[in-house]
């Protein structure tokens, strides 16, 4: 590497709940810059979220915890061959990778049972921390990934 590593940028909490977890999963939501609109639907998520009987942020946080994947599988290459080795999750990359993937799944669900994103995400978060949904099988999937390809960990970096 030539250049100094670039300093992390630190996040404020969101204007309601100031949450940092709730200002970055905003800024995944977000679209074409219009970050008060994507505020707006996370707030409204939670709404029905709490029309549910539940807690919106105990919910929001159990699912990033149970979606985030805890092994992945990084390409290398070793002696013209291109392997895929499983690697442990740093915690913040671990929180991204759930984030992107509830937003993931909340765009993917039918028109057909929700008319509005708000009711998808409400209805992903809810199923992610039940360990069900679209979210979850994504993570069981990576997760299966590294367990097949465990014989290659010795050619970690």
């Amino acid at each position: 590497m030539r250049h100094k590593q670039a300093p992390r940028r630190t996040i404020d909490g969101d204007s309601v709940y100031n949450n940092k977890q709730i200002a970055k999963f905003i800024n995944y939501l977000m679209k074409d810059g219009k970050k008060t609109v994507a505020q707006n639907v996370l707030y409204a998520a939670f709404d029905l979220i709490i029309g549910n009987k539940k807690d919106p942020i105990a919910t929001f946080e159990k699912a990033l915890d149970s979606v985030g994947p805890k092994q992945e599988v990084k390409a290398k290459r070793v002696g013209g061959a291109n392997y895929q080795i499983p690697m442990e999750v740093r915690p913040e990359r671990r929180a991204a990778l759930a984030m992107k993937w509830i937003v993931e799944a909340a765009r993917k669900r039918s028109n057909k049972d929700y008319k509005v994103f708000e009711a998808k995400l409400a209805a992903e978060l809810m199923d992610a921390s039940n360990e069900q949904g679209e979210a979850i099988k994504k993570r069981d999937s990576v997760l299966r990934m590294a367990q097949a390809n465990r014989a290659f960990g010795h050619f970690k970096w």
